[in-house]
């Protein structure tokens, strides 16, 4: 563990490039359509740095250990994209293999409900664990501020949160949320992708809020679920690539778990592998956003870009 902390903090400089990363084209899903459109903002400003990773914490694996403890080092937000800590998201669980890695990051943590914690009744232990921080108890859904951006939190368990469709609460709450806070910069993220090329693939139970979000202009969403990581084109409403409007979406489900293969990718499948566990590092600027896809050490995988808000 020293020898990985010490390569670490001698290979962060100021986008967390890892030196020994390169891009690997054998392991991973070949990009299919142009990059995002990279920019800069008229007015530098110093960004906010947002952490995002999901299927995390274990105790039957070393790499959720490394995870956090390069987490700890890094300053800036972390969110937890759902299945925190497994595998029911039990009391017992989140003491031993939860807390001993994250509970002294809890102040930065900002973590969206999983399945996993649903096989505790009503995810209970996760509502107690992180209280008012996870949103209210039967529900999971919230929203904050990080900077100049406006970042929202789902609950993609549809059917114990009453749905996830147009006259769902949480449907009507997102609407509510995103008219009150008219941001030039909007994140959001929730477990379950509605885009996905891994084992479990594309959830169409969101759809109705990806396409709320996306004709609201949101710039990001990010989900974990499958454990690989993939980037996905500019998608409009219906999943169409749209690379002027179009809203990003990355699967970071990289957490330490486990890795589980990628299939054939989807058409709107920028890149992807599921060969190295990492986390997902954003920049977020006033008008812009830049991210990078962070491996552990050894891993021959990078990606990285940056783009406009809407």
């Amino acid at each position: 563990m020293v020898r990985l902390m010490s390569r670490l903090r001698c290979s962060i400089i100021a986008l967390v490039f890892l030196a020994a990363c390169t891009t690997s084209h054998a392991a991973t899903i070949t990009p299919h359509a142009t990059e995002a459109i990279t920019t800069t903002s008229a007015t530098p400003a110093r960004p906010v740095i947002l952490w995002a990773v999901g299927d995390a914490a274990t105790c039957r694996s070393k790499q959720d250990d490394e995870i956090a403890a390069f987490l700890a080092q890094q300053p800036g937000i972390i969110a937890l994209l759902g299945d925190v800590v497994y595998e029911r998201g039990t009391p017992e669980e989140f003491a031993r293999c939860f807390d001993p890695l994250y509970g002294p990051l809890k102040d930065r943590l900002r973590p969206a409900v999983g399945n996993h914690e649903y096989g505790s009744r009503d995810a209970g232990p996760y509502f107690e664990y992180f209280g008012a921080r996870a949103g209210l108890p039967g529900q999971g859904w919230y929203s904050y501020d990080l900077g100049e951006w406006h970042i929202i939190v789902l609950n993609s368990n549809c059917k114990p949160v009453g749905g996830c469709d147009e006259k769902s609460p949480q449907y009507q709450w997102l609407k509510a949320d995103l008219t009150t806070h008219p941001a030039r910069c909007t994140l959001a993220y929730w477990h379950h992708p509605r885009w996905s090329s891994g084992e479990h693939g594309s959830f169409e139970s969101m759809q109705p809020i990806w396409s709320l979000l996306v004709r609201s202009g949101v710039d990001i969403v990010l989900s974990g679920h499958d454990h690989d990581y993939e980037r996905f084109q500019p998608l409009d409403a219906d999943g169409h690539p749209d690379p002027r409007h179009g809203t990003m979406q990355f699967v970071v489900g990289t957490g330490g778990r486990s890795l589980r293969p990628l299939g054939n990718p989807l058409p709107t499948s920028a890149i992807g592998t599921d060969t190295t566990f990492g986390v997902l590092r954003l920049e977020l600027y006033p008008d812009h956003y830049s991210w990078e896809f962070v491996t552990i050490p050894g891993a021959n995988f990078t990606d990285s870009g940056s783009a406009a808000c809407h």
